[in-house]
């Protein structure tokens, strides 16, 4: 907490005036970052090209997390940490509502594989995590693209 108040040029007194303690404070900050996260996304439109849809999704949460590395390398260390609250995990899972409906939608389209759902999300979550780590150290103008266009030949049927 104080390596927090230093970094905010603020005591550490202030700071426990808004967080009793750690716990509190990095759930608070996980809750802003899937707000943050959620508001990205437009809502999924069933009508819609699922392919196109899926794109746009994707592209835009590498590009938040590029935007805003700091919430990632946030996430990243802490989203399978037991200090985050169950109250704050079901919080999070609205940050990728839309995503779960595309994916949903996408499989009774026959459009996306008939595989579990939440295999599918820990497989596109987990290229996007890989995409946005390399991205940090290498710039390719063609690398994101390609990374979508790899990942969703892996789940269209």
């Amino acid at each position: 907490m104080s390596a927090i108040a230093k970094e905010a040029g603020t005591g550490m007194g202030t700071i426990y005036n808004y967080f009793p303690n750690k716990e509190i404070l990095i759930n608070h900050i996980y809750q802003f970052i899937k707000l943050q996260e959620q508001e990205i996304f437009e809502p999924f439109q069933p009508d819609k090209e699922i392919k196109k849809q899926f794109f746009n999704y994707y592209s835009l949460a590498v590009n938040f997390f590029i935007e805003n590395i700091q919430c990632f390398q946030f996430m990243e260390q802490l989203q399978a940490s037991p200090i985050i609250t169950e109250e704050s995990r079901k919080l999070g899972e609205k940050a990728t509502v839309e995503v779960l409906n595309l994916v949903k939608t996408g499989k009774e389209k026959n459009i996306i594989k008939p595989i579990e759902t939440q295999e599918l999300l820990q497989f596109i979550g987990g290229s996007l995590l890989s995409t946005i780590r390399w991205n940090t150290q290498n710039t390719s103008k063609t690398y994101i693209s390609n990374q979508i266009k790899l990942v969703w030949d892996a789940i269209k049927v």
